[in-house]
């Protein structure tokens, strides 16, 4: 048998060390503590909003089930609730305001971080970071005035004159739509995605941009062949940052998207998102059952989110 160890012969800085782990100094030992409990309390927030979603939204899940995510019928009159027009009207302007964004944020970041010159950089940065400081209000506003006629006039003819044999581009041209909703988001999550691709861009180490140039490399080819391929990850993870943004934004795109409940292919019609209808219609909501169902939705758009 292995001899036990006898406690009273350890230096009491020693049996400290033993008992609390790696710090032998009060002030250490308190710190980390409270540091590891500002972090436990973010996931503690987390699981307690999901808990009180999933409470909230018991009626809703015990009398529709599965069928809420599926069915189409919003008709608060009869009693009669289902998600999937929420869900498509969040998921299809999020992508489409990706598809916009992301090549123009990639170039703002690879701009800012690789061409341009120094004493460009910081002014055009802070120009940049500024339109995340736009109140969403603000953005709906501008595209109740400007953008939907912009496109109702201009955007939206000319789609529907050259790409009109496409699903996508028919139907009436209203301004107010997914096209504008998906443009307000697409403007709104820019600063978020180039600000970290930027910063991403310029943690690459400088020794790659060396090799490459050393090798012959042309500034494009130093961008595309080492610079880019090192940051792969961090430009991913800016991507899903503007999506989480996209996915949960409600008022400028509740001020655009015309509130329609209802699926359509094409980009002109009117659609919904779950973060608009739960802002319109939870001051009207007066059942238990209406109320459930907008928690449920919110508890979708949590997942969705996560």
């Amino acid at each position: 048998m292995l001899p036990t160890l006898d406690r009273s012969l350890i230096r009491p800085r020693t049996r400290l060390r033993l008992a609390f782990g790696r710090e032998a100094n009060i002030g250490d030992l308190v710190f980390r503590r409270i540091t590891a409990l500002f972090a436990a309390s973010v996931v503690v927030l987390l699981l307690w909003m999901a808990i009180q979603m999933g409470i909230a939204s018991g009626l809703s899940l015990a009398h529709f089930g599965l069928g809420f995510i599926t069915s189409s019928d919003w008709d608060p009159v009869r009693d009669h609730y289902g998600a999937l027009p929420f869900i498509y009207g969040t998921v299809v302007s999020s992508l489409l305001a990706l598809f916009i964004a992301v090549p123009i944020s990639l170039g703002i970041a690879i701009y800012l971080s690789e061409l341009a010159h120094p004493s460009l950089r910081t002014p055009m940065g802070f120009l940049v970071e500024l339109l995340a400081a736009v109140p969403s209000v603000v953005y709906g506003l501008w595209g109740i005035f400007a953008l939907a006629p912009w496109l109702r006039q201009t955007v939206e003819p000319f789609l529907a004159k050259t790409l009109g044999f496409l699903p996508l581009f028919q139907g009436p041209h209203q301004g107010f739509g997914m096209l504008a909703g998906g443009i307000i988001l697409a403007i709104m999550i820019t600063p978020t995605i180039s600000s970290v691709c930027r910063e991403v861009l310029r943690a690459v180490p400088a020794v790659l941009r060396e090799g490459a140039i050393g090798l012959g490399a042309t500034r494009w080819e130093v961008v595309r062949v080492a610079v880019l391929p090192y940051a792969k990850s961090g430009l991913v993870g800016a991507v899903i940052l503007g999506l989480g943004r996209a996915l949960g934004e409600t008022m400028a795109i509740t001020m655009v998207i015309g509130n329609r409940s209802e699926i359509a292919i094409s980009l002109f019609a009117p659609s919904y998102t779950m973060a608009s209808v739960i802002a319109n219609e939870f001051t009207e909501a007066t059942g238990e059952l209406y109320l459930s169902a907008l928690a449920e939705i919110g508890l979708l758009l949590f997942a969705v989110t996560v």
